[in-house]
């Protein structure tokens, strides 16, 4: 069986959040205690993939970088891609063509943030489907902004409308998707949308349409972030804050998930944990004791 990479797109100009984005990119932008970046990282990595390509601006790549390496201080392979200007979201299947391969592949945004008991449960059933497409639903209160989903009663879906005047649900299509090899060539086969771009709803249409496409619905378990606005950033780490404070865990810890997954040893978190002193370190030291 192939196995399925990861690709982060973490590109965009980051112009809702000017001026801001000026001198430095979206998603290196802290949500609490860590870069925003790092948790679309963790959903890939609590997909148990390994290999992850992340995607951003030309003047942005060494910045990641210089925060992310090469990704073995967490078990992990991370490369990189500039994309000149945003084209869409379907475009990383066009940039990243070589480093997917063969492989099956799971996209997700770099300014998406997801949380929800037995999440990783529903990952690793997404990760493992190599023969058509996973997507997420999640219900919203303003539709339109989003891709829609219009259900039957059994929540099979019916239809996928880019941001519709006139949606025919509440549900959005979250910015995690899970595709076969197919994708790659699907992309190079849809034609820009009258804003230019090359759209991720055309990708899911054609997937529909093939009656390849599993849309699983988040319910009211689960918690889905699109934190790129400076209200949505406040949000998102007031969020984070609580459940952190209260729960007294991390949320989204790239070292914790590697560690539980057998990425990384003891004496390597360990040795993670003693590089500063501060409360994030404290719980890396916690979690490997």
């Amino acid at each position: 069986m192939n196995k399925r990479k990861g690709i982060v797109l973490a590109g965009g100009s980051g112009s809702r959040l000017f001026p801001v984005t000026k001198s430095i990119s979206k998603q290196l932008i802290p949500i609490y205690d860590k870069p925003m970046i790092f948790y679309p990282i963790a959903v890939l990595m609590l997909s148990e993939i390994k290999d992850i390509l992340i995607i951003t601006s030309p003047e942005h790549v060494h910045l990641y970088q210089k925060l992310l390496g090469d990704g073995s201080n967490w078990g992990i392979n991370i490369s990189y891609e500039e994309q000149e200007k945003p084209r869409g979201l379907a475009e990383a299947f066009l940039i990243g063509e070589k480093f997917i391969g063969n492989d099956s592949v799971a996209l997700i945004l770099g300014d998406n943030l997801f949380y929800g008991n037995a999440f990783k449960d529903l990952l690793i059933e997404a990760k493992n489907n190599n023969e058509s497409a996973s997507i997420f639903a999640y219900r919203v209160s303003d539709p339109e902004r989003f891709g829609v989903v219009e259900f039957d009663k059994n929540y099979n879906a019916l239809s996928i409308m880019e941001k519709p005047k006139k949606p025919k649900s509440n549900y959005a299509v979250t910015g995690l998707y899970y595709y076969d090899n197919e994708v790659i060539k699907i992309a190079k086969n849809i034609e820009p949308s009258d804003r230019g771009e090359l759209e991720i709803t055309d990708i899911n249409k054609e997937y529909l349409s093939r009656k390849k496409l599993s849309v699983k619905v988040l319910g009211s378990g689960y918690a889905w972030l699109d934190t790129g606005t400076p209200d949505s950033l406040i949000e998102a780490s007031h969020f984070i804050y609580t459940l952190e404070k209260r729960q007294g865990v991390k949320i989204m810890c790239p070292e914790e998930i590697s560690f539980k997954n057998g990425w990384i040893t003891k004496d390597k978190l360990l040795e993670i944990a003693s590089l500063t002193k501060n409360n994030y370190n404290s719980y890396l030291k916690r979690i490997a004791e």
